[in-house]
């Protein structure tokens, strides 16, 4: 018995083109989305904020400003590290780490394809964004503008940016993602 013909429309489009063009809509919007919002966020913030963080004692820092008492400040600080201040003084390494892994993103969301849930597309969207914004400053600045502070007192989290929240919110969606069980794909379905 042969493969039945694939189902096509009168302009020749089989169903999977449309959601495989929405994918890529969905992944490529939602990573210029971030990286918008986090370049803005980092140019208000540098522009209006003196720093009020560095790594290691620097006397005539500016004190964080409240935004939600002390449990959210601003608090801008140049990150010359990696996520969470790790790995100092070395943005033109991760500068080609983040061009490395800007590239397997976007290969594997290629090779994702229609076999890849939305979760996993948002996923690898925010992550994208999140990479792309941190980059954009270690080219432009050699360091990455950080300036949400948030805490109790003196148990304060790392200070982060939109791109760092992106790439936070993108691990625990590819975590779900994972642990979710796959939906069987409609057209296999009817084999």
């Amino acid at each position: 018995m042969s493969e039945p013909t694939p189902v096509t429309s009168p302009a020749g489009v089989t169903p999977a083109a449309p959601d495989a063009r929405r994918r890529w809509i969905v992944f490529g919007g939602l990573a210029l989305l971030v990286v918008v919002a986090d370049q803005i966020s980092k140019l208000w913030v540098d522009a209006g904020f003196a720093q009020a963080w560095a790594h290691g004692a620097v006397s005539g820092l500016a004190a964080p400003t409240p935004v939600i008492g002390d449990f959210v400040r601003i608090a801008k600080s140049y990150n010359s590290g990696g996520l969470f201040g790790l790995i100092p003084a070395s943005a033109p390494i991760l500068a080609l780490a983040s061009i490395v892994v800007i590239v397997l993103l976007v290969y594997t969301h290629a090779r994702a394809g229609l076999g890849g849930s939305m979760l996993t597309t948002i996923a690898l969207g925010l992550l994208l964004g999140g990479a792309l914004g941190n980059l954009v400053d270690r080219i432009r600045l050699g360091t990455v503008i950080d300036w949400v502070d948030m805490g109790i007192g003196d148990l304060r989290w790392f200070t982060w940016n939109i791109a760092d929240a992106a790439i936070s919110l993108s691990i625990v969606a590819l975590v779900l993602a994972s642990l979710l069980p796959a939906r069987p794909d409609p057209a296999e379905a009817g084999r």
